[in-house]
């Protein structure tokens, strides 16, 4: 049977959200495979999927990264769109049908996003941003975005999701990872996502490299899929932390390293592991906190 989509899902420790996931998928009115990649999870997230039509299951020995298991899913789907997403992400019926429709407009369209909404319905940092390059990394570590409704081009921030939503698809310069739909021909050739991130940022480096090589990257704002933001990575708060910071360094240093002066490539970096800092410190402060109120009780 030939598939319109293969959907590729890295599940760790999702719990009862990946088999509301994969349901919301199989009700989306399309032809589709998904295709589970498991990184060790020691949870029952899985059980509930055994038996389930269309759902095929990679076992990983261990936690190998979401960029090598995204890729390891990728290697064996069949259809001509693949579609990767977090197990913390709902998908409404229409949904896919959107996101397909958009792919289809123009073959030159690589990779499409949706709108990503919280649980109360508002829009979700990092559906639709520009590149987060050294320089606006910058303006936006230190406030100078503030001034970009009088100088944009210099000031303006990478978020966009403060922005007025557009009322049609629109190509912009990167989408979230959470769920991407990619073009089967686009990723041959782009080639596979970078498994030297293992968690966070491999997606701007796709979006990057999709770019690089003349593919277009659509936000399409009707699609609209509710992420529960962070489910899989509870109680690893530093853990991720560590990975998005030292990822972005990786992101840095491989596209920009040559564009930039030392001398700023050096304050960003400085920023970054300033900023790791400060985010492992007040972590650290709220589990004392945590544990005081704790035992006051």
């Amino acid at each position: 049977m030939s598939v319109d989509i293969s959907t590729i899902i890295v599940n760790y420790n999702a719990g009862d959200a990946l088999y509301s996931c994969v349901d919301s998928l199989l009700n989306c009115l399309l032809e589709i495979e998904v295709i589970v990649v498991d990184n060790a999870s020691t949870d029952s997230s899985l059980d509930a999927l055994l038996g389930l039509p269309c759902v095929q299951i990679i076992k990983n020995p261990s936690n190998v990264g979401f960029a090598a298991a995204c890729n390891k899913g990728a290697r064996i789907a069949s259809a001509p769109f693949l579609l990767f997403l977090n197990p913390d992400c709902l998908f409404k019926p229409g949904t896919l049908v959107s996101l397909l429709e958009a792919m289809r407009v123009d073959e030159r369209v690589g990779m499409v996003g949706g709108l990503l909404v919280n649980s109360d319905g508002t829009e979700q940092a990092g559906g639709r941003r520009a590149i987060p390059t050294p320089w606006r990394s910058f303006v936006r570590a230190f406030g100078l975005s503030r001034m970009g409704n009088l100088y944009p081009r210099l000031f303006s921030d990478f978020q966009l999701h403060l922005q007025p939503l557009p009322d049609c698809p629109i190509e912009i310069e990167a989408v979230s990872g959470s769920c991407m739909m990619v073009r089967h021909a686009a990723m041959e050739d782009v080639g596979l996502l970078d498994e030297g991130y293992f968690l966070h940022c491999e997606d701007l480096d796709w979006c990057m490299r999709f770019r690089q090589k003349e593919w277009k990257i659509l936000f399409v704002p009707s699609a609209r899929i509710t992420h529960y933001k962070g489910l899989c990575s509870k109680g690893r708060h530093i853990f991720v932390e560590w990975h998005k910071h030292k990822g972005m360094l990786r992101f840095y240093r491989k596209f920009f390293r040559h564009q930039y002066p030392l001398a700023l490539m050096w304050l960003v970096t400085t920023g970054v592991w300033f900023r790791f800092g400060m985010v492992t410190v007040n972590h650290g402060f709220s589990l004392i906190k945590d544990r005081i109120a704790h035992n006051s009780e």
